[in-house]
């Protein structure tokens, strides 16, 4: 599986000559050998539009989001332009797909610009997808579309407000010019941030290719910039495996506390840093249901929300075989996997206690918790609505189980169940006031449903950019209350439940 060899630097105008093509771009990436990138131009597209820029994103390069108003911001972060440091190139990985071994992949519609430093000290790529084709696009046009480009915009933004480890999204820029996909739609790129994109695929592309000479040389990259703290270890590879696994499993239990679900859990999507990556046919859980599949390309369900933790560890399993070569023993390699479901399991405990806002653990707990989830499958209840409102509850009375109880249909399993919640309440001493405070710093008020995604898609396709801001500035702050938008957090309209996402989201 040899690289391709680089086209001729063609397409971008690099004539821009303001604050956004002096950027000081770095290219770590780029110090490995050519058969890992391919280095190319982005392709232009057609008189380009800012459509949204996250000025939370911004701040963490130290980027001024005021630099978005000018051409030269749009035109970097479209691809029309190379800011003068840049060294853009497309990176080269495989996978398994929906558990099929998939063969060569590679990024076939993002192109990396490079790496800026950090406020936090250390230094974050950003990525341009959508920006046409690659050596590795295969069938593909390497363009994105708006909907799906403002959809990852979003929840990229989205998800790290809620305080989970994600890929972050710089902007989203827009144009007229068109592709296929099920209907005729127009183009976007999103810039994508990240201290890497390297993923799982990364490592079984050089495995499976039987060249372990690339897969050390990858390997070492890795520990020294990410996990630099393993490179005195015995055997740092076992130690990587063992740190991306523990990652990788905390990661599980904060999608499943919050309701989210993937939709495509590839291996070539899965972040050597324990990161969420690439946000295609995304969702949040509404009337839950354990066996809700997001992605209606997925018939089997391979990737329902119920699946999504054994997923995981099976990724896991699958960057263990690729790393073999360099562990060098199957024990130490199964040993470092085998911290998977402990660290889940404690995760999701301590996530769920903290849903629930219980500071103590007792022995039955899991009782309550199997059996509050078996009310939630029973009568379909929303699954943000259900945790948020429970804050309301009273330890000692249940005055306030109102709200709560009206999204039962069947009322006397709810309140079998909330006397059980209340006594465990009453176990523990617990205090009303302060717990309702902290569980509804647990349990999000705002998430970015399918639906207020939709609307947002609608306008913006009529060049109507508002509610794309507006649904920004609302999820990035999904714990507060913020009543003037209230109905943002009210139940999905009758017509949301006809939304599909597919992977040509």
């Amino acid at each position: 599986m040899n690289s391709p060899a680089s086209p001729p630097v063609t397409s971008a105008d690099t004539s821009v000559n303001d604050t956004a093509s002096l950027l000081p771009f770095g290219n770590a990436f780029a110090e490995l050998p050519p058969a890992f990138h391919t280095h190319l131009q982005p392709t232009p597209l057609r008189a380009p539009y800012l459509v949204g820029v996250s000025a939370d994103a911004a701040d963490l390069i130290g980027l001024d989001p005021a630099m978005a108003n000018s051409s030269s911001f749009v035109d970097v972060f479209t691809g029309n332009a190379v800011a003068r440091d840049s060294k853009p190139l497309a990176a080269v990985y495989s996978g398994h797909q929906f558990g099929v071994w998939a063969g060569q992949l590679g990024d076939g519609r993002a192109i990396l610009l490079g790496d800026l430093p950090a406020r936090d000290g250390g230094r974050m790529e950003l990525q341009l997808k959508g920006a046409g084709q690659t050596p590795y696009s295969r069938m593909g046009d390497g363009r994105a579309v708006l909907r799906s480009s403002i959809r990852e915009f979003l929840c990229s933004e989205a998800m790290a407000a809620l305080g989970i480890p994600t890929t972050r999204a710089l902007c989203v820029t827009g144009s007229d010019q068109q592709v296929r996909r099920e209907t005729m739609e127009t183009t976007a790129v999103v810039t994508r941030m990240s201290p890497s994109f390297i993923r799982f695929g990364s490592f079984e592309h050089w495995y499976y290719s039987k060249r372990h000479d690339e897969l050390k040389l990858l390997a070492d990259n890795v520990i020294a910039n990410f996990y630099p703290e393993f490179l005195g270890a015995e055997n740092p590879y076992r130690e990587l495996l063992a740190e991306v696994t523990r990652r990788t499993a905390h990661l599980m239990a904060h999608w499943q506390a919050v309701g989210f679900m993937h939709g495509v859990m590839n291996t070539d999507n899965m972040s050597i840093l324990g990161l969420t990556l690439d946000y295609g046919p995304f969702g949040f859980m509404e009337a839950f249901d354990a066996r809700h599949i997001c992605n209606h390309t997925d018939q089997q369900g391979r990737y329902s929300y119920q699946m999504q933790p054994r997923i995981g560890q099976w990724n896991c399993f699958a960057l263990g075989q690729a790393l073999l070569p360099l562990i060098g023993s199957v024990e130490e390699t199964e040993a470092a996997l085998a911290q998977y479901e402990a660290e889940f399991a404690a995760k999701n405990d301590a996530l769920l206690h903290a849903k629930l806002g219980l500071a103590t653990r007792q022995p039955d707990d899991d009782k309550l918790f199997e059996a509050m989830f078996a009310i939630l499958q029973a009568g379909h209840v929303d699954f943000t609505l259900f945790f948020r409102r429970l804050s309301d509850i009273q330890a000692g009375s249940d005055a306030g189980d109102e709200a709560l109880r009206d999204l039962f249909i069947e009322r006397p399993a709810f309140d079998a169940w909330a006397a059980q919640y209340r006594a465990r309440l009453q176990q523990e001493n617990s205090l009303d006031a302060p717990r309702k405070l902290a569980m509804d710093a647990s349990n999000p008020k705002y998430v970015l449903r399918n639906y207020l995604a939709q609307v947002a898609i609608d306008k913006a396709q009529n060049k109507d950019f508002s509610e794309v801001a507006k649904l920004l500035d609302i999820l990035r702050r999904p714990f507060d209350e913020q009543p003037e938008h209230d109905k943002y957090a009210d139940l999905p309209p009758d017509w949301a439940s006809h939304l599909e996402v597919s992977c040509s989201s």
